[in-house]
C-alpha cells in the first residue's frame, strides 16, 4: 500500500456510529473507490463526546465506540477491502473534569508534587497568591458559595477503592488529598480514627506518599465492608456536607479550588485549548508525555494498523517541529502525516516541517473563491452597508474582536505573558523601568495586530524570515495604534518576541526565560486569532458568508483564474501529497451550502432585490416596517443567506409542515450559535434571552407554513439558485479530484451535503441510500453513459450526478495513480468565443505523468445569462472522457467547449 493514499474518506466516530457501523459500511467504501479511510479519534473520551477531540486516556479505545474484539473487526473489515487507515489525533489537550481522567485526576489530588503535574501546562506560582500550589478548576455554573449552599458541592467516598473526594454537580470528581483524610475520619469509629491517623503520617512516607495512600486507601475499603462502619462514615460525611462551613474548610485545603466558570477569564493557572475550561494543554515538549501518550499509536504503526496521522491543532505545541521530528522518529515504518494548519493568503507551510501538507483549508477556500465572481463585490458592499448600517472593514473588525478575547475571555493568559515580560526586562537596567502593565499592554496590541495565527520560533531562537516579516508587521502596526508607548517598549518586545533577546551574548537576561516567554507568546497568539478571526469576527461580518469559512478572508472577494493556477503550481511543487478537503468537521457550512452561496455573485442585484422584498414582507408582517425592532439588519441578512444555502431540496418545489419543523430546527441551532459567537447581542457566557427570542421568532415567522407569501416570493428564487449552484458543487468535485494533491470526501458528500454549522455537519448519513445509487451507477455502466449523465443532471435533486462524478473520478485515480500523485500541472489556455470583461466563466488544466495526461475543464459563474462558448487548447488526438466514457477526437491542437462539456457543466479527459 503506498506511503500516499490515492484519496480518504472521513468519518466521524461517536456512540451512535461506531466500530461495527465502520465495519457495516466497509464494502460501500471499497467499490465507492476511495484508498483510505481518515477517522476522527477512537482514543478514550469523554462520556457522550460527539467529535473525540476531549481524550481521557492514550492507551484505551474508546467503549462508546465498541469493544476491542469490535475494534479488531473493524479492521479486519476495512483490510479486507483494502483500505488504508488513517487517525485523527489530538496531540495539544485534553479532555479534564468528570471522572475519568487519571492523569488530571492525580494533579488535583497531590498537587505539584504528583506524577502528572508536568503533564499540563500549569502555572503553580501565579501572581493570584490564593492559587499558590493550586489549580483552577473553574467548572460550577454559579458562584461557589452558591454552590455549596444548595448543595451542588459535596463530600463523598468511593467505598470500593477506599478514595474521599469532593463532586459538584454528581458529574466533577475533585479528589481530597489523602493528607487531609483525617480531617473526615478522626473522632468517628476506631478503625477509621486509626486509619485516619495513618494517612496524616503520609509525609513521613515522602517521596512513596502516593504509594502509601493507596494501600491505606485498600484498608479503608476493606474496612468500610463493615456495615456499622460504613454506616458511620456515611453518618460523618452527611453532616460535613450539611455545614457549608465545614465543607469549605475542608476544600480550602486542597490542591484545587473550585470556581465559577466565569473565573477562568481572569485567573486560569493552566494553559487550556482556546478559551474552554474542560480541555487542558499538555506539554508535549517533554519527553514523558510525548512517550505516555503515544504508546499505543507507536504499536498502531508498528503492527501496519495505521497507515498515517491527522494532527489536529498543530499551532497548540510550543515547539511543532521538533514535536513532528519526533513523531516521525516513533516507528520504522513509513506513514502519512497531515497538520490541520491554517495559512493566510500570503503565508506558506513550513518546508522544513517532515509532513505531506495540511489538511486542506487553504484549497477549500481557493476553489470557493475561483467559484465567486470578482465583479459582484461593488454591488454586494453597497447593498451590505445600505442594509446592515455597517461601513467598519473587516481588518478593524478582526482588531476590535481579537482585543475582546484578550479583555474578556483569554486575559488570565495574556496577565502571565506581562508577568513574565516584566521580570525580564527587570533583568538588566536598560529596560528595569519598563512596567508590567506598558508591557502587557504593548503585548496586547501586538497580539491583535498579528497577521498569522504565530510563528514558529523554537529552541535556537532564530526566527525565519517568514516569522521576521510577521513579527515586524505586527510590531509597526502596533506602535501605530498604541502612539503613547515609548518607542522603546517596542523595541525591547520585538527582540524578546523574536529570539534576539535570548541570543545575545552578555546582555544580562536569562536566555532560558527570554526564550520560553517567546514561545509561550507564539502559543497565545494562535487561539487570539482563532478565536476573534474564526469564532467572532466570522459571525460579525455577514456580508457573504460563503466566504467566511475555516481559513478563509471575508474580505478576499472571488480568486482570480491566474491566482487559482498559481496556488495549484506551488502545491505540485511543493506539496503535491497535501490533503485537499471541501468540507470537514469544522467547517462553518456544507461544500454544497457554499458552491449555492456562490451563485449570488452572479445576480448580486437580483439578490438585493429579494432581500429587501423579504424584509419588508416580514418586518411589515411584525409592524415594523421601520426595521428598528430586534434582531438587527445584520443577523436578518445572515438569515436569508442560511435559508438561501441549505434550503433542503426536497422542499423547493412545496413545503410542509413536518418538513418546516425539522429544518427549523436545524436553523434555530445555527442562529443561536451565530449570535453568541458574535457576541454582540448575546454570547454563550450571558446569553440574551430577549434578543435572542426576536431572533428565533423572526425565524419562525419566516417558516411559518400557514403563511405563503413568503414561501411564494422565496421559493422561485432558491429554485434558481440551487440548481445552478449544482453546477458549482460538480466543478468543486472535479477540481478536488483532479488538481495536485490528495482528496478527502467528508462523511456523505458524495452526495449533497446542505450542512450548516457544526454539530448540523454531523447529522447521520444515510448509507443505505448511497449504497443502492452507487449500485443503480453500476447497473448502467454500458449504457449510453453520457445520456445517463445528461439525465442525472436534469434529475439533479437525488444527488445521483455527484455520485457519479466522484465515483468515476475515483475509479480513474485507481487506474493511474502515478498521474495524480507525480503529474505535472499547467493551466489549459482557455479562448472566449468573442472579447469579455472581467474573469471567464470557464477553468482548466492539464496534468502530465510520462506517456499519460489528462484534462479537466469546470465552469463557473452559473447564474450569469451568459453561455459558455469559445476554444480549449488540448493537444490533438483521440481522448477518452472519462464522465460520458465516450472518445473525443481533437484536431488542430483545439476543441470548441460546447463539443466538449457536451451538455455538462465539467469535463475530464485522458489519453493515455
Amino acid at each position: 500500500m503506498s506511503l500516499v493514499p490515492r484519496a480518504t474518506y472521513r468519518l466521524q466516530l461517536h456512540k451512535e456510529f461506531g466500530f461495527g457501523d465502520v465495519a457495516a459500511i466497509a464494502p460501500y467504501l471499497g467499490r465507492l473507490g476511495i484508498s483510505h479511510v481518515y477517522v476522527s479519534s477512537w482514543l478514550k473520551a469523554r462520556p457522550g463526546s460527539t467529535h473525540g477531540y476531549d481524550v481521557v486516556d492514550h492507551t484505551a479505545l474508546n467503549p462508546e465506540l465498541g469493544s476491542e474484539q469490535d475494534f479488531t473487526a473493524m479492521i479486519a473489515a476495512l483490510r479486507g477491502q483494502q483500505l488504508g487507515i488513517i487517525l485523527d489525533f489530538v496531540p495539544n489537550h485534553m479532555g479534564v473534569g468528570g471522572a475519568e481522567n487519571a492523569a488530571w485526576l492525580d494533579v488535583l489530588e497531590w498537587g505539584p508534587s504528583s506524577r502528572h503535574a508536568g503533564y499540563f501546562d500549569i502555572d503553580w506560582d501565579p501572581d493570584r497568591r490564593y492559587l499558590r500550589d493550586k489549580l483552577l478548576v473553574p467548572f460550577l455554573g454559579s458562584q461557589y458559595g452558591e454552590a455549596l449552599r444548595k448543595g451542588d458541592v459535596a463530600l463523598k467516598v468511593d467505598a470500593e477503592h477506599g478514595g474521599l473526594a469532593v463532586w459538584a454537580y454528581d458529574a466533577h470528581k475533585l479528589p481530597v488529598c489523602p493528607l487531609h483524610y483525617d480531617e473526615v475520619l478522626r473522632g468517628t469509629q476506631l478503625e477509621l480514627a486509626r486509619l485516619g491517623d495513618a494517612f496524616s503520617d503520609l509525609a513521613y512516607w515522602q517521596p512513596q506518599m502516593a504509594e502509601r495512600a493507596d494501600e491505606l486507601k485498600a484498608e479503608l475499603a476493606a474496612a468500610l465492608r463493615d456495615p456499622t462502619t460504613r454506616a458511620t462514615l456515611d453518618a460523618t460525611i452527611a453532616a460535613i456536607n450539611a455545614d457549608p462551613a465545614r465543607l469549605d474548610a475542608l476544600i480550602e485545603r486542597q490542591y484545587w479550588r473550585l470556581a465559577f466558570f466565569g473565573v477562568a477569564s481572569d485567573d486560569i493557572n493552566y494553559r487550556r485549548f482556546f478559551n474552554i475550561n474542560d480541555l487542558a494543554g499538555l506539554r508535549m515538549e517533554l519527553p514523558s508525555v510525548f512517550r505516555d501518550a503515544h504508546r499505543r499509536i507507536r504499536r498502531w504503526l508498528d503492527d501496519g494498523t495505521l497507515d498515517g496521522i491527522r494532527l489536529d491543532h498543530i499551532d497548540g505545541l510550543l515547539d511543532p517541529k521538533t514535536y513532528l521530528v519526533r513523531l516521525r522518529e516513533l516507528s520504522e515504518r513509513p506513514f502519512y502525516l497531515v497538520v490541520e494548519k491554517i495559512l493566510s493568503a500570503h503565508e506558506s507551510l513550513r518546508p522544513d516541517w517532515p509532513v505531506e501538507g495540511t489538511t486542506g483549508y487553504d484549497f477549500t477556500n481557493q476553489i470557493l473563491g475561483a467559484l465567486i465572481d470578482p465583479a459582484a463585490e461593488p454591488t454586494l458592499d453597497a447593498f451590505y452597508r445600505d442594509f446592515t448600517g455597517i461601513d467598519t472593514p473587516f481588518e478593524s473588525i478582526v482588531h476590535e474582536c481579537k482585543l475582546r478575547i484578550m479583555d474578556v475571555e483569554m486575559a488570565s493568559e495574556l496577565n502571565v505573558l506581562g508577568r513574565d515580560a516584566g521580570r525580564i526586562a527587570r533583568q538588566n537596567p536598560l529596560t528595569a523601568d519598563f512596567t508590567r502593565h506598558i508591557l502587557q499592554r504593548a503585548l496586547r496590541q501586538i497580539v491583535a495586530c498579528f497577521p498569522v495565527y504565530r510563528t514558529y520560533i523554537d529552541g535556537e531562537g532564530t526566527p525565519t524570515e517568514a516569522d521576521r516579516r510577521d513579527l515586524d508587521w505586527a510590531i509597526s502596526q502596533a506602535r501605530r495604534r498604541e502612539p503613547v508607548l515609548d518607542p522603546s517598549v517596542f523595541d525591547f518586545l520585538a527582540a524578546l518576541l523574536s529570539g534576539e533577546l535570548a541570543s545575545a551574548p552578555d546582555s544580562g537576561f536569562s536566555r532560558t526565560r527570554a526564550l520560553r516567554l517567546a514561545m509561550k507568546a507564539q502559543q497565545y497568539s494562535g487561539p487570539v486569532m482563532a478565536k476573534g478571526l474564526e469564532d467572532t469576527a466570522f459571525y460579525r461580518y455577514n456580508r457573504f458568508v460563503a466566504l467566511n469559512e475555516v481559513g478563509g478572508e471575508p474580505d478576499r472577494f472571488g480568486l482570480s483564474a491566474n491566482a487559482f493556477h498559481r496556488a495549484n503550481a506551488q502545491r505540485a511543487k511543493h506539496w503535491p501529497s497535501a490533503m485537499l478537503g471541501t468540507s470537514t468537521h469544522d467547517t462553518k457550512r456544507g461544500e454544497d451550502t457554499r458552491a449555492r452561496l456562490a451563485v449570488l455573485a452572479d445576480l448580486p442585484e437580483e439578490w438585493t432585490r429579494q432581500v429587501q422584498g423579504w424584509s419588508r414582507l416580514l418586518r411589515a408582517r411584525r409592524g415594523d416596517v421601520e426595521g428598528n425592532a430586534p434582531p438587527d439588519r445584520n443577523d436578518e441578512y445572515l438569515l436569508y443567506q442560511l435559508l438561501i444555502g441549505s434550503w433542503p431540496v426536497e422542499m423547493l418545489d412545496e413545503v410542509d409542515a413536518k418538513g418546516l419543523e425539522t429544518y427549523g430546527e436545524r436553523i434555530a441551532g445555527a442562529l443561536e450559535k451565530s449570535m453568541r459567537e458574535a457576541k454582540l447581542h448575546s454570547s454563550w457566557a450571558m446569553p440574551d434571552e430577549a434578543y435572542e427570542t426576536a431572533m428565533q421568532t423572526f425565524a419562525r415567522d419566516a417558516l411559518d407554513p400557514e403563511r405563503a407569501a413568503f414561501f411564494n416570493s422565496f421559493l422561485p428564487f432558491a429554485r434558481r439558485i440551487a440548481e445552478a449552484g449544482v453546477r458549482n458543487s460538480l466543478a468543486q468535485t472535479v477540481a478536488k479530484l483532479t488538481l495536485p494533491g490528495m482528496p478527502d470526501t467528508y462523511q456523505g458528500c458524495e452526495m449533497w451535503d446542505l450542512s450548516l454549522v457544526d454539530p448540523d455537519n454531523r447529522r447521520p448519513v444515510d448509507y443505505a441510500a448511497r449504497e443502492a445509487a452507487l449500485a443503480r451507477l453500476a447497473a448502467v455502466a454500458d449504457t449510453d453513459r453520457a445520456a445517463h449523465l445528461r439525465e442525472l443532471l436534469r434529475e439533479w435533486r437525488s444527488g445521483a450526478i455527484k455520485l457519479a462524478v466522484t465515483h468515476a473520478l475515483l475509479e480513474l485515480r485507481s487506474e493511474l495513480p502515478e498521474l495524480f500523485a507525480h503529474g505535472s500541472y499547467e493551466p489549459l489556455t482557455i479562448t472566449p468565443a468573442q472579447a469579455a470583461e472581467g474573469e471567464l466563466p470557464v477553468l482548466g488544466w492539464r496534468r502530465v505523468q510520462g506517456e499519460v495526461e489528462l484534462v479537466a475543464v469546470i465552469t463557473r459563474f452559473p447564474g450569469r445569462d451568459t453561455s459558455v462558448s469559445g476554444l480549449a487548447a488540448i493537444p490533438s488526438g483521440v481522448w477518452d472522457d472519462v464522465l460520458s466514457q465516450r472518445s473525443v477526437t481533437i484536431s488542430d491542437d483545439a476543441i470548441a467547449l460546447d463539443t466538449l462539456l457536451d451538455g455538462l457543466p465539467v469535463a475530464v479527459l485522458v489519453r493515455r
